[in-house]
């Protein structure tokens, strides 16, 4: 069974860091792009970033430009995401994903990771 596992979320105050974990079980994520989305209450899931196979091609929403940070071991089977100079605006459950069709990209879509997805871990800015 292909499993994403997240975890690293909690409550954090303004300006604070988290760093996020996404783990596989049951296959290798070397042959899959991985993105992170989120969701807060009441809004559409949104693509925050996304890391290619090889790791060499990342990419991110205006909102995580210059404060998040996406990284993956192949080592470890796992993908990260750095998230720094966090504001209650980025409260929200963060999801990775992941999808063995894209090759050499990533895309910042949720309609892009059709193949696996994690159950979410929640990240709370608040003071």
């Amino acid at each position: 069974q292909l499993q994403l596992v997240e975890s690293g979320g909690g409550l954090v105050q303004p300006g604070g860091s988290l760093r996020l974990s996404c783990a596989a079980s049951g296959f290798t994520l070397d042959y899959y792009a991985i993105g992170w989305f989120r969701q807060a209450p009441g809004k559409e899931r949104e693509g925050v970033s996304c890391i290619s196979r090889s790791g060499g091609r990342t990419n991110y929403a205006d909102s995580a430009k210059g404060r998040f940070t996406i990284s993956r071991d192949h080592a470890k089977n796992t993908v990260y995401l750095q998230m720094n100079s966090l504001n209650p605006e980025d409260t929200a459950v963060y999801y990775c994903a992941a999808t063995s069709r894209l090759i050499g990209l990533c895309v910042l879509s949720p309609r892009g990771y059709l193949e696996v997805w994690g159950q979410g871990t929640l990240v709370t800015v608040s003071s």
